[in-house]
C-alpha cells in the first residue's frame, strides 16, 4: 500500500515538473511576440494642458499597478494607462520576491493586473480585475 503511494505521489511531483516546464518554455517563445503585438498597437494617449497633466501626473503617485509583463490582461489595463496619460508605476510581480510578497500581503492574492489605489492617510483598496481596473481609471482620469 505504502509504494503505491510512493508511486502515486512521484508521478504527481513529475506531472507538475513537466507541466511548469512546458508553461514556461511557451511564455519564452509566446511572450515576446506578446510584447512586439503591445508595441506595435500601442496607442496614442490624451493630451491634457500642462496644469491638468501635473494634476493627474501628481494623483497617479498613489496608484501602483502589479503585474506580470506578458500577461494579456495587464497588457490590456497597460494600454489604457497609456490612451489616458497616466506615468502609473508598474511593479512586476511574476518572479517570487518583495513585489509579489507585497501585492499578496496588501491584496490578498497573487494575482495580476492589480491596482494598488492608496489615499493620503495611507489606506489602500486593492482592484484586481482588468475591466474593474480600466473602469476606475476611465471614471476617474477620462477628460470629461
Amino acid at each position: 500500500m505504502h509504494a503505491q503511494a510512493g508511486v502515486a505521489i512521484y508521478r504527481k511531483t513529475i506531472m507538475k515538473v513537466v507541466i511548469r516546464a512546458f508553461f514556461k518554455t511557451l511564455r519564452l517563445v509566446i511572450g515576446p511576440m506578446i510584447l512586439l503585438w503591445e508595441m506595435i498597437t500601442r496607442p496614442k494617449g490624451v493630451s491634457r494642458p500642462a496644469e491638468e497633466q501635473g494634476k493627474v501626473d501628481r494623483e497617479c503617485g498613489m496608484l501602483a499597478l502589479y503585474e506580470f509583463r506578458t500577461c494579456p490582461f495587464c497588457i490590456k489595463v497597460r494600454q489604457e494607462m497609456r490612451r489616458l496619460s497616466l506615468p502609473i508605476e508598474r511593479r512586476d510581480a511574476q518572479q517570487p520576491g518583495s513585489v509579489r510578497e507585497e501585492l499578496v500581503r496588501g491584496g490578498g492574492q497573487a494575482k495580476v493586473p492589480c491596482l494598488r489605489v492608496s489615499d493620503k492617510a495611507g489606506n489602500s483598496k486593492w482592484l484586481y480585475e482588468s475591466d474593474e481596473i480600466i473602469a476606475y481609471l476611465r471614471g476617474r482620469f477620462a477628460p470629461q
